[in-house]
């Protein structure tokens, strides 16, 4: 974000987050149906990046890169930019199967498209599962039938639910789908497997995993030997001492 006055490092990481949030809700609203899955803000001495992930990139970018010198324009007064300050820019998502925020519109798209609740989130565990994940949970909640409210969970694999390695292995994503009879809540929650490239997961392990390493080899004896350790080393022998010649 554009800064004129040296303001404090605590207002500056307030302001950013601001900056991040407004942005990511912006591009939510706006790229919702062309698979917007999270954007990334890097700031270089030259000029401010953002770095929007979709699925459907093309869409993104519009016809001729219309739509995304749109939403720099947008962006850049928006936030009182400088000229040339800022720069968009749009990356296909590797692996949809395993971004949340893609199979959370996707649950979201198909509940619109009047598709039943257990078929659409049944179709979306099966699809993330395939992709290589290690697990999946969707929840859907509200008046899904009845008058009264309730909450149906689908899930498959394996799931973890604290510690440190849930902010490393788990992906979450919360939607609203606004339906006829009122308001659902969506949240996909995937559980990424070990990677050691760091494209699919994360390259850590899980804290609980044992790895049963192979037995080294051992040097085989060919002829006993016998060694004592209790009795002390004989001195070593004094050499003899060579005669000196008479002169």
């Amino acid at each position: 974000m554009a800064h004129v006055a040296q303001i404090s490092k605590k207002r500056k990481f307030v302001a950013d987050g601001v900056f991040y949030a407004e942005l990511n809700e912006y591009l939510t609203r706006e790229l919702a149906e062309d698979g917007y899955a999270g954007v990334e803000v890097r700031v270089t001495p030259a000029r401010t990046e953002i770095i929007i992930r979709a699925t459907h990139t093309q869409n993104v970018l519009g016809e001729k890169g219309r739509r995304i010198r749109e939403l720099t324009t947008l962006v850049q007064k928006r936030f009182k930019f400088a000229e040339n300050a800022v720069e968009l820019y749009a990356e296909r998502v590797q692996n949809r199967g395993l971004c949340a925020i893609a199979q959370c519109e996707s649950v979201k798209f198909k509940l619109l498209n009047g598709l039943a609740v257990r078929r659409a989130c049944y179709g979306v565990v099966r699809f993330v599962m395939e992709s290589g994940a290690k697990g999946c949970e969707v929840v859907v909640s509200g008046k899904l039938r009845a008058a009264r409210a309730k909450a149906m969970k689908f899930g498959d694999g394996f799931m973890i639910h604290s510690g440190q390695p849930t902010r490393d292995f788990i992906t979450t994503a919360v939607r609203h789908v606004l339906l006829r009879q009122g308001v659902l809540g969506i949240k996909v929650k995937i559980m990424l497997d070990t990677d050691p490239t760091g494209r699919q997961g994360p390259k850590n392990t899980l804290p609980d995993v044992v790895t049963i390493l192979e037995p080294k080899e051992e040097t085989r004896i060919e002829v006993p030997t016998a060694q004592e350790f209790g009795v002390p080393a004989a001195p070593a022998a004094a050499a003899p001492a060579e005669p000196v010649a008479a002169q």
